[in-house]
């Protein structure tokens, strides 16, 4: 879903703002920089580290207020364009909800309907499973509800419906969500970003077999050999996890590609081509995996390996590691959590 990805790395810039303005927050604006671990179809790991200091008694209310002025005064510009203005809208609407204002939550929508009337559903849903991660799943699911009150079906809401729920760790309600969209789906991207999230969530409902089939479909369309890593990777734990012989595959789709560039290296560590330490090296040193938070799925698929391999005290710990390391916005801290509620 390359347009998705596309209006994230567009977004990104605005949440690091959310990130200073939103003072009550300050787990959710870290774990938010971690939030884009992967795009649903093509996006690279985003920067970030997640974590954060917890509020300090009684600034809740205060940097709730605080941002909702500011928000105010950079709303006031006339010189902002459609876009940015849109991108502004839905981070507001989210903080009137959560404030309980939601009459005016709901005018914020309904002005980035106005303001952006072919894209402004791609934009609510590309911010708001990430500010979800303060904590206020509740706010963000109504937030989407009032979305699709004005576009009903709109398979972009709807899979950040699922994205929200996957956070609370109901899974079923985000598989069935997404079979939703999957049986409508218009085009080729909203099938592959369905069919990538599908395979998260029978990934943690433990349907293995269910899984790799879904991110093996969501291959379809993708035309480089970037776009076509995060699934890939996937598709290989969902096979390892039902048992199955997931390194042939692997090696077929990589076939003479480069496996230098991050987060190729973990696809070179799984194939056998190199050491955990020379992972754990690349994924501490090396620039793209720093801004990208490399130690958080090198713990992950560390843990899948150990798992292939029958070791099952290294596959633990190397989830720990990533339950404590990825945001709980990440495919990978809900794998990671999922993985030790059944060992």
């Amino acid at each position: 879903m390359c347009q998705i990805a596309r209006m994230k790395r567009r977004i990104a810039p605005f949440l690091g703002v959310l990130a200073v303005l939103v003072t009550f927050a300050g787990g959710a604006s870290a774990q938010r920089n971690a939030a884009e671990a992967w795009d649903p179809s093509s996006r690279d790991f985003a920067t970030g580290s997640g974590g954060g200091p917890s509020p300090a008694p009684g600034a809740t209310t205060a940097g709730r207020n605080t941002t909702l002025e500011s928000l105010n005064r950079i709303l006031s510009a006339s010189q902002l364009s459609a876009f940015d203005r849109s991108v502004y809208l839905s981070i507001r609407a989210f903080q009137l909800s959560r404030a309980g204002r939601e009459s005016d939550s709901q005018k914020d929508i309904a002005e980035m309907g106005r303001v952006l009337p072919s894209e402004w559903q791609m934009v609510l849903s590309s911010t708001v499973p990430g500010l979800a991660g303060g904590g206020d799943r509740a706010a963000a699911l109504r937030i989407l509800d009032s979305g699709l009150a004005r576009k009903p079906g709109d398979p972009s809401l709807t899979i950040a419906q699922a994205q929200v729920y996957m956070q609370i760790a109901d899974y079923q309600r985000a598989l069935e969500l997404l079979d939703g969209v999957l049986a409508g789906a218009a085009t080729p991207a909203d099938r592959r970003a369905a069919l990538f999230f599908r395979g998260q969530a029978n990934f943690n409902l433990g349907h293995y077999a269910n899984a790799a089939a879904d991110f093996d479909a969501s291959l379809e369309g993708r035309t480089t050999f970037r776009a076509r890593l995060p699934p890939m990777l996937w598709r290989y734990a969902s096979q390892v996890r039902a048992g199955r012989d997931g390194r042939a595959a692997l090696a077929r789709e990589v076939g003479t590609e480069s496996l230098q560039e991050w987060p190729a290296p973990i696809a070179r560590y799984l194939l056998g081509k190199g050491t955990a330490g020379e992972l754990e090296v690349a994924a501490e040193t090396d620039d793209a995996a720093k801004r990208a938070n490399g130690k958080c799925p090198s713990a992950f698929f560390l843990g899948i390996e150990a798992l292939r391999r029958g070791d099952r005290q290294r596959a633990r710990e190397q989830f720990q590691l990533a339950e404590a390391r990825c945001p709980t916005v990440s495919e990978f801290n809900w794998a990671a959590t999922s993985e030790l509620k059944r060992m």
